[in-house]
């Protein structure tokens, strides 16, 4: 299951990110009903993408009335009862959850990811989703790049190519140089990077820390994080946006439960190319709900870093 949060073509949780444990041994060896499960996999991460799709329309809605931080703070007040809940009724509970051999490595995965959620909320709330969508793409391109110097991870020469075909796909999108530069995708290239930064540090301690820890301690770091900032800049919701608040809540917690039954049905390695579907979801609702048409080069641009991304993972 994956945090509160999740980029295009990064949702898989990083913790199960491998084709070779129990779902896929099991399709190896089930034969037709390997294939039905893949299937269903397959649905139901289109299902999870569109939930995510809409979570970051409801955030660039709500981030044009209320404080970033405080759509953050209801955000994880949710999630830190959904998780520990969830990890409550699992063996050994939240005991076994505390039990942690990174705690402080822990800790910074909390803190780092509700920071980066942060960052996004700004970062949607000041350009197009499209865009801001585009950018965040090229997280899985960026773990790539970084899984030698973190984790001592080997990368083959055309994974490397396709890492930096998927960041020229990037310059396309944010055009440095150019009349119509927005130096906000260069906050949005900033935040893709720390969540890129903690999804390696979540494989990293994937090593040595049960799933039940790594939920658990970015839901209470992070909302611990959050709090004070959250109540200082608090301003009373109206009807309307309460329902919103509840709606964003609710489609993060559908979201990951979607997505925690895929991984368990399908590799998260099949699954993978299907998560740039939030991307296609953010343009649509881009200019659906905000009237927001992506500009050509974006949409080139989104198209290489997501063959990039693609086939970083294929190579792998």
């Amino acid at each position: 299951m994956s945090p509160p949060s999740d980029r295009p073509g990064g949702a898989v949780a990083p913790e199960t990110t491998t084709s070779r444990g129990p779902a896929a041994r099991e399709v190896a060896q089930t034969g037709t009903a390997g294939t039905d499960r893949i299937g269903a996999g397959i649905l139901l991460t289109l299902a999870t993408m569109f939930v995510f799709a809409s979570q970051d329309t409801i955030t660039k809605h709500l981030a044009g009335t209320l404080a970033v931080v405080q759509i953050v703070f209801v955000r994880y007040v949710a999630f830190a009862f959904f998780a520990t809940a969830l990890i409550a009724a699992r063996p050994g509970g939240l005991p076994a959850a505390l039990r942690s051999r990174r705690p402080v490595l822990q800790a910074v995965r909390g803190l780092l990811l509700v920071f980066e959620i942060g960052v996004f909320a700004f970062v949607v709330s000041h350009m197009k989703l499209s865009a801001a969508l585009a950018i965040f793409a090229a997280c899985p391109l960026m773990v790539t790049a970084l899984s030698p110097l973190v984790l001592g991870e080997k990368v083959s020469g055309r994974r490397w190519v396709a890492v930096t075909a998927g960041f020229l796909g990037v310059l396309i999108i944010i055009r440095p140089g150019a009349d119509v530069f927005d130096p906000m995708a260069l906050v949005a290239l900033g935040g893709a990077f720390m969540f890129a930064i903690y999804t390696t540090l979540t494989r990293l301690v994937g090593r040595e820390d049960s799933f039940a820890s790594s939920y658990g301690y970015i839901a209470w770091f992070g909302l611990a994080g959050v709090v004070v900032p959250g109540l200082f800049f608090w301003q009373w919701p109206t009807p309307g946006e309460w329902f919103w608040l509840l709606a964003i809540s609710a489609t993060s917690i559908t979201g990951h439960m979607l997505l925690m039954k895929a991984l368990s049905l399908a590799p998260a390695s099949t699954l993978q190319p299907f998560n740039y579907t939030q991307l296609l979801w953010g343009i649509v609702f881009g200019i659906v709900v905000f009237a927001e048409y992506p500009h050509p080069l974006t949409l080139l641009g989104a198209a290489v870093v997501v063959a990039g991304g693609i086939a970083a993972a294929r190579l792998s």
